[in-house]
């Protein structure tokens, strides 16, 4: 699964030329209709049925009901627009949308104050261990961590994170 996923390029990247890209079923989840409207068409010319996208709120517990827990959940692009409560708070439901021996695969910029190595500390504390991650000399860090405790159950009508507000992202920015 994906979330915030965009027009879901890096899975339909990945996927495309796969040889089992039919035993591959994937939700992505993103708000811009626009977004998923060009997603769906690009997983069509890429002969990837399996894939469904979501025009809807990706911090919704409800719109994965359906597949989790998944065996990658894919959570890039998210992370550095979130405050550190609702960074933390996302990282919590994780273990709900991935299974036990499951990956997470996500990023977030190195900018001053870098919360790489914070995120990695909330990873550990919910059950997660790192498999990768980018260098500290890299300008962007990538990171996978695997679900090592049980799945959860995913609870209906949950928020898992709200977005920080314009005003305070172009801040976080310009610094």
């Amino acid at each position: 699964m994906s979330l915030c996923a965009g027009q879901g390029r890096d899975l339909i990247g990945a996927l495309a030329d796969h040889p089992r890209k039919a035993d591959v079923r994937t939700l992505l989840v993103e708000l811009d209709p626009r977004n998923v409207d060009i997603g769906r068409k690009m997983a069509m010319a890429a002969g990837l049925t399996a894939l469904e996208f979501i025009a809807g709120d990706a911090a919704m517990t409800d719109h994965y009901r359906e597949i989790a827990p998944a065996d990658l959940v894919v959570a890039c692009g998210i992370f550095g627009n979130l405050s550190d409560q609702h960074c933390q708070r996302l990282i919590s439901f994780l273990p709900r949308l991935c299974r036990s021996g499951g990956d997470v695969i996500w990023t977030h910029n190195r900018r001053p104050p870098d919360r790489v190595p914070q995120i990695c500390l909330w990873f550990r504390e919910n059950g997660f261990e790192e498999q990768w991650l980018s260098a500290a000399t890299e300008p962007f860090g990538i990171g996978r961590h695997r679900m090592t405790g049980p799945a959860q159950p995913l609870i209906p009508g949950d928020r898992m994170f709200e977005f920080l507000p314009d005003d305070e992202l172009a801040a976080r920015r310009n610094r």
